[in-house]
């Protein structure tokens, strides 16, 4: 296959320095449209709204929704030639299959396989404390996942990539080390979310992951996509679409006993 039209959103917002390094990335050598949302989206997962409010943009459109109401509303009625989507790149990573149902950024590149459209979800690793988000982003944090991405683009389509994986799952250090070298992945089974009542009524949460993280001590091997990211490198997790159905579960010999007890 060949790629000459490319989809670009994210969970960020149509405003976030991620999405626009990556544009500037693509836009060189693709037909970039940009289909962002108006706002941030982070985790919302796979929401798709009743319908949209949609805008003009100077990159293509701004849509009052979700990233995954972005996919449906670019594939199916305003980018419709598009050759391949492109969610990101994110302020944050996605990592650990735990979290990949979660993110807005992944979710579009799934919504993208649905319509079997090949996909890249970027995302960029940030080390820090609980209030990492709070910094401001430039287009030069972005360079390893930006690097990564269109390296992907340029090559992955014609070594047929896409032919044995719906989607790449990108995950890339922030760049503050000259270079970040790819890494093909899995990503992590290790899960370890935590919940604990706070005293007036309400349970908070916590995933205990993130200072593993900045300690660089990550309970994860080489090959995993943490583990790569921990150490200065850019994981690539090759991925399918998911639910798929598991024939030897044991449900044959329960669908007869229920009948039996439906019938007694």
């Amino acid at each position: 296959m060949s790629v000459d039209r490319i989809l670009l959103t994210n969970d960020d917002g149509v405003d976030a320095a991620g999405v626009r390094a990556l544009y500037d990335a693509l836009a060189d050598e693709y037909e970039v449209t940009v289909v962002a949302p108006a706002d941030d989206q982070s985790s919302v997962g796979r929401r798709l709204s009743a319908d949209v409010a949609v805008d003009d943009h100077e990159l293509g459109y701004v849509v009052d929704g979700t990233p995954v109401d972005c996919v449906v509303a670019g594939l199916d009625e305003l980018v419709t030639d598009a050759d391949a989507v492109v969610a990101g790149c994110n302020e944050g990573a996605n990592l650990g299959a735990y979290t990949l149902g979660r993110s807005g950024t992944v979710s579009a590149a799934v919504e993208a396989a649905f319509f079997g459209v090949p996909a890249v979800a970027t995302s960029m690793y940030v080390p820090g404390g609980d209030d990492w988000w709070k910094r401001e982003f430039e287009r030069e944090d972005f360079a390893h996942a930006v690097r990564a991405t269109r390296f992907l683009f340029d090559e992955a389509a014609d070594a047929g990539v896409f032919d044995r994986a719906d989607y790449l799952n990108v995950n890339a250090p922030i760049a503050d080390a000259d270079r970040a070298p790819l890494r093909v992945t899995t990503p992590s089974t290790w899960y370890g979310m935590r919940a604990e009542r706070n005293g007036d009524g309400r349970v908070g949460f916590s995933d205990p992951i993130w200072g593993l993280m900045n300690d660089g001590d990550v309970p994860d091997p080489v090959g995993t996509d943490r583990r790569a990211v921990v150490d200065g490198e850019v994981s690539v997790s090759p991925l399918s679409v998911p639910h798929t159905a598991e024939p030897d579960a044991g449900l044959d010999e329960l669908i007869d006993a229920y009948e039996a007890a439906v019938r007694s």
